[in-house]
């Protein structure tokens, strides 16, 4: 699951293109969900990708319509890599899911545009109750839920094993993590580049993410409401430890490889398990790239991000599922929602995507509690988990885009220095966040 949200436009070009390049996969969706025999049909489209968690949806919804005769769910598989231009495409033709597959990041310009219904009402209290207010919050906008968040994914160092007990230095917990400063000496011990070893590789092809939601962890915000409801950029000290550790590693320490800052996590992966880094920053999910890939006898091990003064707290953009403003049936569509993340669907769920559930429930089980695969390590985190710091920002696509993914890229390459990145984050990126807020 990695969607990367692109600002909102309503240009004819725009939406011709999409519409021409995605007519296949709307020829799947109606705006019609009822059948001649007066029965309901529902359209989901689902995100799930990995075949595990293709197959766990798909067994769901076979589940329901065996057990529903009256209501219908029709499984549409869309894709991550599309899905924001697909559906303000399928939005603005009339022709959207009833039932969709999103990320709690994506759901803001939709929210607002009018074209994701407010289903509050339509809950019940068990599913409202059993997922803590602080995710909620990630799908809440000006007091109404356009969506249910229910699969979220923590950042963690996948750790080279017999590399870190070699070396003595202290392994981290949850209960005792490593804080910014003590992670930054000890990449430096376990690796300065002069072998070709390194304490770290950061895979930073898309660095904003990564950097506003461990920057939680210090106290970082970077985007600030004021009473008047605007927001704007601030990049004060807290925001940045974080990006300021990355860029010591990297050109002061040598303790993190230059050459994996423009790669994206699999990308990494050859190297880790060929023994060229110690650590690698990564999403909980790429757990089981790394138990499929993973050479014979090589061992790894899942250790916590750093922690700052607010502890191991970090920002998560949870996956959700919403109702379209246009299903004709909303009250069956936030039904089938609530049979699908009953708490051991939900276990299904979060094991086929190998991340973690929201509810609490699913939590306890038992099956994402051990120690196999580092399950018990991400599961710790779960209370740390708070909403990204760009959650409900109008705009922050384009500041993400245009403005902050180059800066940051070139700041962690040493091509320019932090008042240089300061400058362009607050001074640029406000610029861009004011024509959304006129």
């Amino acid at each position: 699951m990695r969607t990367t949200p692109r600002r909102a436009s309503r240009t004819a070009p725009r939406l011709a293109a999409a519409l021409a390049s995605l007519t296949l996969l709307l020829a799947g969706c109606s705006g019609d969900s009822g059948d001649d025999d007066g029965k309901i049909t529902l359209q989901f489209q689902s995100l799930a990708w990995q075949k595990e968690s293709v197959d766990a949806n798909k067994a769901l919804v076979e589940e329901w319509n065996a057990t529903h005769p009256d209501v219908k769910v029709e499984y549409i598989q869309g894709s991550w890599d599309s899905v924001h231009d697909q559906l303000l495409t399928s939005f603005e033709g009339g022709e959207a899911p009833d039932i969709i597959h999103d990320a709690s990041d994506d759901l803001a310009d939709f929210a607002y545009g009018g074209y994701l219904a407010d289903i509050g009402d339509l809950l019940p209290e068990r599913l409202k109750a059993d997922i803590p207010r602080r995710s909620w919050e990630t799908a809440t906008f000006d007091g109404k839920i356009y969506g249910v968040p229910f699969l979220q994914e923590p950042r963690v160092l996948i750790a080279n094993a017999k590399w870190l007990k070699k070396s003595g230095v202290r392994i981290p917990t949850p209960e005792k993590p490593w804080s910014w400063p003590e992670f930054r000496a000890i990449t430096k011990k376990l690796g300065d580049g002069t072998d070709g070893k390194y304490g770290v590789a950061w895979p930073l092809k898309e660095p904003v993410s990564a950097t506003l939601n461990l920057s939680l962890s210090t106290g970082g915000k970077m985007f600030h409401r004021g009473a008047d409801g605007k927001v704007d950029v601030r990049f004060d000290a807290p925001d940045q430890v974080m990006p300021r550790t990355v860029h010591d590693q990297v050109n002061v320490d040598k303790s993190a490889s230059g050459t994996t800052l423009g790669m994206g996590g699999s990308d990494t992966l050859p190297g880790f398990f060929g023994g060229k880094y110690a650590m690698v920053p990564l999403g909980f999910s790429y757990r089981q790239q790394i138990v499929q890939q993973a050479p014979k006898g090589f061992e790894w091990q899942v250790l916590p991000a750093p922690a700052g003064e607010e502890g191991l707290a970090q920002g998560v953009s949870p996956q959700t599922l919403s109702v379209s403003e246009d299903s004709a049936h909303k009250k069956e569509a936030a039904e089938f929602i609530d049979f699908f993340l009953r708490p051991k669907n939900m276990v299904k769920l979060a094991r086929g995507d190998w991340m973690l559930p929201t509810g609490e429930e699913a939590l306890k089980d038992p099956a994402l509690r051990t120690e196999k695969n580092g399950w018990s390590a991400g599961t710790a985190l779960s209370e740390d988990l708070r909403p990204a710091p760009a959650q409900s920002v109008r705009g922050y696509p384009e500041w993400k885009d245009k403005v902050a993914t180059p800066a940051l890229q070139e700041y962690y390459s040493g091509a320019i220095d932090l008042d240089e990145l300061e400058k362009r984050l607050v001074k640029d990126g406000n610029l861009v966040l004011a024509r959304y807020q006129r």
